[in-house]
């Protein structure tokens, strides 16, 4: 199939184009979901409005004071047509949801992530918080059915790298990137086409797996188990192949999940970084200086891959589309990881394509191309604006792994 036509950058308004690579920092205002008389709040059950998320495939839903519910539907925040939330509005709808149990933990901590089941449609990520004295809350959409990586989107190599015996991958990406759904579509993969046993360590759960060829057991902080690191240290005794830990928080978690992939396991974790070097780097660092050299040998010696992801809506129809960074571990790459050059590894990554690479800007360029996304978000989130505009004019090398 033909490439559309794609006009040079210099003949986009200079307006489109952001020089410095980042979002504008003036949103324009949020749109409104729905016009007239605003509906009253009175005896509204939470449930109704987690229905319209579902309803108009949205990905989350926000409850707090002075403000109407508001949605985000691909990506764009919009206010329901219902009226503003009073202190009282917001407890009342969000208390009944919980259970003594949570109400208690929530008051001594103030924080509070669990999952919320909308019956036989659909599951949310929730973390209720204290915004100014008052209850308020995010609801994140999970769907019900685990998507495919074909689904998603992403690159086969991720479906790949789920073969190997051993070793640590890292999906990375800010909030709201997708790094959950990504996981648990390779995770999916594996317990369809591997008979493993599969351990996840999740706050809170999102995806539910059944047994398929692997058995899976899903354990969730503060109902399964009391820390990450706690729960990695007793995954180790439990026989497991394979292990997924849903964020890598502190020095203690960071270091058993080295280790684990050290020790014959196949490790999944997520980092909230923008880039392969920056996540290796982040990983050293939070170490004191004595122990940096042999966390960097270790993480050499057993990194397996790095996925860097971003979600960026389509140039038309409703969705969004991850753009990703792929980082493999070839010898060149643990090289420059055990001499402390990660700043050398977005080079490496850039001319590696025979080896399943792919820099972010050559993923972006490769979308823009297809038509798959805007010339505006492709320059937005871009790492290199100039090489960016060279890859586009020139008809540049579409150098990254193809996507399905």
């Amino acid at each position: 199939m033909s490439e559309p036509n794609v006009p040079p950058v210099s003949s986009i308004p200079p307006s489109v184009v952001n020089p410095t690579g980042q979002a504008p920092t003036e949103a324009p205002p949020m749109a409104a979901g729905s016009v007239g008389q605003p509906k009253t709040l009175e005896d509204l059950h939470i449930d109704e409005l987690l229905n319209t998320v579902v309803d108009r495939n949205c990905s989350d839903l926000h409850i707090c004071v002075d403000s109407e519910p508001v949605i985000r539907e691909d990506g764009a925040l919009k206010r329901l047509n219902y009226e503003k939330f009073s202190p009282q509005q917001t407890q009342r709808m969000l208390y009944e949801i919980l259970s003594d149990d949570q109400v208690t933990r929530f008051e001594q901590t103030y924080e509070l992530d669990f999952s919320y089941a909308l019956p036989r449609r659909a599951r949310f990520r929730v973390n209720l918080y204290r915004d100014r004295g008052a209850v308020a809350a995010a609801f994140r959409l999970i769907s019900s059915r685990i998507p495919t990586a074909r689904e998603l989107n992403l690159p086969p190599i991720l479906e790949q790298l789920t073969e190997r015996p051993r070793g640590l991958i890292l999906v990375t990406g800010p909030t709201g990137s997708g790094k959950s759904t990504s996981l648990a579509a390779m995770i999916n993969f594996i317990n369809v086409n591997r008979a493993v046993h599969i351990i996840t360590i999740e706050d809170p759960i999102e995806y539910l797996h059944t047994h398929k060829q692997s058995i899976i057991n899903q354990r969730e902080l503060g109902t399964d188990t009391k820390s990450f690191s706690n729960a990695l240290r007793a995954c180790l005794r439990e026989d497991p192949d394979v292990l997924l830990v849903g964020e890598m928080r502190d020095t203690e978690t960071i270091g058993l999940a080295i280790t684990a992939a050290e020790t014959g396991h196949l490790v999944f974790a997520t980092l909230h970084t923008n880039n392969a070097a920056e996540s290796i780097d982040r990983m050293i660092d939070v170490f004191p200086p004595g122990q940096q050299e042999q966390i960097r040998v270790q993480l050499s010696n057993n990194i397996v891959a790095i996925a860097a992801q971003q979600l960026l809506p389509r140039a038309s129809g409703p969705g969004r589309v991850p753009a990703n960074e792929i980082m493999v571990a070839t010898p060149a790459i643990r090289n420059l990881i055990r001499e402390n050059k990660t700043h050398q590894i977005p080079s490496m990554i850039q001319t590696s394509a025979a080896h399943g690479m792919m820099s972010m800007d050559q993923c972006l360029r490769d979308l823009y191309m297809k038509g798959i996304i805007m010339l505006e978000e492709a320059m937005m989130r871009c790492q290199n604006i100039e090489e960016l505009k060279k890859m586009i004019n020139l008809g540049g090398p579409a150098t990254g792994p193809q996507r399905r």
